[in-house]
């Protein structure tokens, strides 16, 4: 067994390596590994030999795998819905439309902030499973329904903090005086929280990671009343069938302390459908432009991470400050992480307003014909695990869901073309957008295939033999015989319209024997892209 020394010379606060000493001397026993600690050693050898060990503890416990059932994929942000209403969605259209996983605000105790204010939803009182949007049966009772419905749910987890001075009354009952960080509901006090600094320097992973973000209770991952808290609460939720978790503010957690905790979370719950032995799908909310001290590569070992930078890129792209010819190599080249360590999005609930990264480039509902394009491209191209942001209608940034008299939600509004109102955007109900869901699903794995490009911002590809898909970013027509990779026939086209019985409400493409169709988009087309697949095929 080979000795491995951990030095605080490594850049590694000596306090964090005592933290999680224990727990890496275990797992790195099981590597063949016995794991020293020294204050004082700067040896090369042993700091290698420590990162390896390091790097081996997170793939220990890796959680990359999205738990989709088969023949599904991409998820949507039902941001702020009710429970009750998100079981109606997955029975009446996530699960028809292929749709195979949602993303849910946060389930636990929230500070009741004046104004009702989206954020609030982000600042702890207790981890009771009581919010805006339901009680705990309620919640239960949708991830079961969603479940049977082939539509896994992903719990949005805020564990960095609890909530900042003014937080003093929670969602389900609970009183807090965060002034002297005394949460009762759980119950923290002042011991379990890191000494009180505000966030100023983002070059500083200490500060980042040990101070307050905008006046939030920074809690301490590392005290072991903490974990124990977190880990019940994250086991609570997969006993209930949830298939992971997004972890909130990951970059300002250690490493080390978020490893130990992931650790100790139980297998997914087989009674919800789940494989024996599969574990939650972890995604961290890691925004790393490049720019700062803090890296995604810290957390990629142990999970998936929000790939800010996909937002930001296709952003620029889709606005027409990058040319979409460029997009032939898109993926890790574009600065991206792994394709199974990315979550991908064109914007969140954050960034969509100036939040986070992006700023300006991030497209949103209220660039439609753009956004419909970017959404069309991220489903189509095999890259990352695709999320749909579904959003409600804001017209300035601190704007809550819309309510029944100022506090209860009020419910979606459905209309005839299935798209949403009452206050509801929906953009997950948006015919370019759901459609391509079945597209992704109709391709599976099939390899990107047939590229073309003009040289500018008209693009094609075809995903094996199975999917075609054309855009048109440029100030004129796109006119083309293109390769389509799929059998002779006629298709519907999936963006203009859908097939129906033995018709299409929209576009028809038709597709010689030797693969080629004729292509159009016009300018002035409603949409700047066409999509086919071999699922409408007429």
């Amino acid at each position: 067994m080979s000795s491995i020394m951990l030095s605080a010379k490594s850049g590694c606060p000596y306090d964090e390596l005592q933290r999680v000493f224990a727990y890496k001397s275990l797992i790195c026993a099981f590597a063949g590994f016995s794991l020293e600690l020294s204050s004082t050693s700067s040896s090369s050898m042993f700091l290698t030999k420590g990162l390896i060990c390091i790097a081996f503890v997170a793939l220990a416990h890796a959680q990359f795998a999205t738990n989709y059932k088969s023949g599904r994929n991409g998820m949507v942000h039902l941001f702020e819905w009710k429970w009750d209403d998100i079981a109606a969605e997955c029975e009446n259209f996530l699960g028809p439309n292929g749709y195979a996983g949602l993303q849910v605000s946060p389930v636990n105790e929230n500070a009741v902030i004046g104004g009702r204010p989206w954020w609030e939803r982000y600042q702890p009182i207790s981890y009771k499973l009581t919010t805006r949007s339901g009680n705990e049966q309620q919640f239960a009772n949708m991830v079961r329904r969603c479940n049977n419905a082939g539509v896994r749910t992903y719990v949005d987890v805020v564990f960095n903090h609890m909530a900042a001075d003014g937080g003093r009354s929670g969602t389900g009952g609970s009183s807090a005086d965060p002034s002297i960080k005394s949460f009762p509901g759980v119950p923290f006090s002042s011991l379990d929280f890191n000494p009180t600094c505000a966030i100023t320097n983002y070059a500083d992973p200490a500060n980042v990671r040990n101070c307050e973000l905008v006046g939030l209770r920074d809690l301490n991952q590392g005290n072991a009343w903490v974990r124990d808290k977190v880990v019940d609460f994250l086991n609570h939720l997969i006993d209930l069938g949830v298939a992971g978790f997004r972890v909130d503010a990951a970059k300002h957690m250690w490493p080390g302390d978020l490893g130990a905790i992931y650790g100790r979370l139980k297998n997914l719950n087989t009674d919800h459908g789940f494989n024996s032995g599969a574990r939650p799908y972890i995604v961290q909310e890691v925004i790393d432009l490049g720019n700062e001290a803090i890296k995604k590569s810290e957390y990629t070992g142990m999970g998936a991470i929000t790939e800010f930078r996909h937002s930001d890129s296709i952003g620029k792209v889709f606005r027409g400050k990058d040319q979409l010819r460029y997009l032939t190599n898109w993926g890790t080249a574009w600065g991206f992480a792994a394709s199974d360590r990315s979550l991908v999005f064109v914007d969140n609930h954050d960034n969509q307003r100036g939040h986070g990264a992006g700023g300006a480039d991030v497209l949103t509902y209220k660039v439609a014909r753009n956004y419909k394009m970017a959404s069309a491209f991220m489903l189509a191209h095999p890259f990352g695990t695709p999320r749909i942001m579904s959003s409600f209608a804001f017209t300035n940034t601190d704007q809550g869901p819309p309510t029944t008299d100022g506090n209860n939600i009020a419910s979606p509004k459905f209309n005839s073309d299935k798209s949403c109102s009452g206050g509801w955007v929906c953009e997950h109900r948006w015919r370019q957008i759901y459609n391509m869901v079945l597209f992704r699903n109709a391709v599976g794995d099939g390899q990107l295939q047939n590229w073309w490009d003009n040289g500018k911002n008209q693009i094609s590809f075809s995903r094996g033999n199975r999917g075609f898909v054309a855009f048109n970013n440029d100030n004129y027509d796109l006119n083309s015989s293109l390769q389509t990779g799929l059998p002779g026939g006629t298709y519907c086209d999936v963006i203009s319209g859908q097939k129906s019985g033995s018709g299409c409400t929209g576009k028809t493409i038709s597709v010689g024997s030797d693969g080629r169709a004729n292509i159009s988009i016009r300018n002035s087309d409603e949409d700047g892209v066409v999509a086919i697949h071999v699922n409408a095929k007429l």
